[in-house]
Formats: C-alpha cells, sequence, structure tokens
C-alpha cells in the first residue's frame, strides 16, 4: 500500500470517528485530504473501494439515511471501533512475553512484537525474569512464511520437493495442517493430495516458491491430531562429514563447530565438519560466501552451488 494511500484511509477513519453525525460523501470529500476535488466519478470511485478495504480489515463504516436528506450519510461508532479491554493472567501474560522473544528474529518478529507492544500500551506486562538461557527460532527456510500463511489460512499449497537420497524433484500438492520443528529442522505436516494420505515434508527440500491453491477454509485439519508424534516417526538421516576448505583467519564459528582442523595448501585450512542435512548445511556455507568451498561429499558441494547461483539470479 502506497504511503498516499495509507494517510487517505488513516484521515478517513479519523474523520469518520470523530463526527457527531453522520457525513454526507461530498462532506468526507471536502474534509479528508486525497480525494478529488473536480472529478466526481474518481471520487465515488475512490470512495467506495477505500469504505470496502477499511471493512474487509474490520473497521465498522455505518450507513445512516435520513428521510430529509439525499444522500446517505457515514460515520463509524466508536463503541463497535474499540476493542474491549484486555486482561491476562500473569501466565498468560508471560506466554505472550515468551512468543515475542522465541520470534524475535524469525520471520514474525514484525508482528511479535507489534503484538506485544500494543499489550503493554494496554497495562499489560508481558516482561521475562532474566535468564542465561535466550530463546530464538530459525526460520531461514524460505518456504516457511507461505507454508504458515498457508497453515492458517486453510488454503492447499503447491511446491517442487525432492526426496531424500535423490535428485529428483516432483512436483506436490498438499493441505498444510501444521509446521513443526523437530532437533532444529522444520517440518510440513499435511495431507498430500496426489497420493491420497499424510505426509511429511521436510522444508529444506522445499526447492522454489510455494504457491497456494483455492480459497481459504478449502479443508479441515483432523481432531486430535499429534503432529509432533508424525514427525518423530520420521527416519532421520545419518550424520556424515563434509571437508570444507576455509580461508585463513575467517570462519571462527565454522572452525569451532568442526570436528578437526587442519593445514592446507597454500591461504586455505581444512575442516571436516559434520551434517546429516545437505540443504542446511548448503544455507550456512553459502552464506560464507568466499571463505568457505565444500570440497566433499558430491551432494553438499551441489547443494551450496544451487544456494549461491540461486542468489545471483
Amino acid at each position: 500500500m502506497s504511503r498516499r494511500k495509507t494517510e487517505r484511509l488513516l484521515n478517513l477513519v479519523i474523520c469518520l470517528l470523530a463526527t457527531r453525525r453522520p457525513l454526507s460523501a461530498e462532506q468526507i470529500r471536502q474534509a479528508v485530504p486525497g480525494y478529488d476535488p473536480d472529478n466526481d466519478e474518481a471520487f465515488q470511485r475512490m470512495f467506495e473501494r477505500d469504505k470496502n478495504e477499511l471493512r474487509e480489515i474490520g473497521i465498522p463504516i455505518e450507513v445512516h439515511k435520513d428521510p430529509w436528506e439525499d444522500d446517505p450519510g457515514y460515520r463509524i461508532s466508536r463503541e463497535s471501533y474499540e476493542l474491549p479491554e484486555i486482561t491476562l493472567e500473569p501466565d498468560e501474560a508471560a506466554v505472550i512475553g515468551l512468543a515475542a522473544q522465541v520470534w524475535q528474529r524469525a520471520s514474525l518478529a514484525e508482528a511479535a512484537s507489534g503484538a506485544l507492544l500494543k499489550l503493554t500500551a494496554g497495562g499489560v506486562h508481558a516482561d521475562l525474569p532474566e535468564s542465561p538461557l535466550e530463546l530464538r527460532v530459525d526460520t531461514r527456510d524460505p518456504a516457511f512464511p507461505a507454508l504458515w500463511e498457508a497453515v492458517r489460512d486453510r488454503r492447499a499449497v503447491t511446491f517442487d520437493y525432492r526426496s531424500a537420497g535423490s535428485e529428483s524433484v516432483l512436483r506436490r500438492t498438499v493441505e498444510p495442517w501444521g509446521v513443526v520443528s523437530r532437533r532444529g529442522r522444520w517440518y510440513l505436516v499435511g495431507h498430500d493430495r496426489d497420493r491420497g494420505a499424510p505426509r511429511v515434508f521436510r522444508l529444506s527440500r522445499i526447492t522454489g516458491a510455494v504457491s497456494t491453491l483455492g480459497r481459504p477454509g478449502a479443508f479441515t485439519v483432523p481432531e486430535g491430531l499429534d503432529l509432533r508424534s508424525m514427525v518423530g516417526y520420521q527416519d532421520l538421516p545419518r550424520e556424515r562429514v563434509a571437508l570444507v576448505r576455509v580461508r585463513k583467519g575467517t570462519c571462527l564459528g565454522l572452525r569451532h563447530a568442526a570436528q578437526a582442523v587442519r593445514t592446507g595448501p597454500e591461504e586455505w585450512d581444512e575442516a571436516e565438519v559434520t551434517f546429516a542435512d545437505p540443504e542446511r548445511l548448503a544455507g550456512w556455507l553459502a552464506s560464507l560466501g568466499r571463505n568457505a568451498v565444500v570440497v566433499e561429499p558430491p551432494d553438499a558441494r551441489e547443494a551450496v552451488i544451487r544456494r549461491l547461483k540461486g542468489a545471483l539470479q
């Protein structure tokens, strides 16, 4: 939404809230900056769009028809517009604070921080005691935001997926039931329409964009579903060792995580790094740029190359 449109909608809400009597469209046109003062048809189209958009986000615009007037009047009732008082028990407020802390650096950080700020402004204190432990949620998988929204809206999704131990990529159509984290990895649990059965998909194996299908509310999640147990039964891949060349004097985090580091040729050292998922390893190593080069195994090296080519494109 453009800044001009945002300002116009905000001014319209303020105008309709402040008035004590319903205002006609012409009165609104004169009072709210941003409407065309000369073109009647353009004003009517813009005003109708603005009313619809405000109603779609839950702002109740009332229409009043005065028998002595030709045109209807509009206003926003303050009682209908304002939220009721929010009261939370101490343990409920603590959960809100914990959730905001968890999502601080994830894709939902802005929404979590905004919700916490509004609760604080309303007198709800969600502060947590200081702790040496700091909770974080790692959602660097590009598919996470789209899948989270699809789960929330109950919309089917389609995406390209690379199966474990295979380089073949197949198109999947899924009714998403939930997104679950297990041992540092994120999984999608849902009903696979192509196979007609529940399936679990690792987000790091989803390639390309996630597209939604149909309208919201197109399916229902089975009652009593235990998403964590479904993910827990998945076979976890065995850990392997990647040989990575790191430029001398760089990549301190990788050096610390490696099980062994030895002097390599010229300006390089060689580190042995354990991993289970090539795509997750590739996301880490690709972020190190020219200071890290995967020597082996081939699938880990190819995964890094794919990441770098995607960033270049």
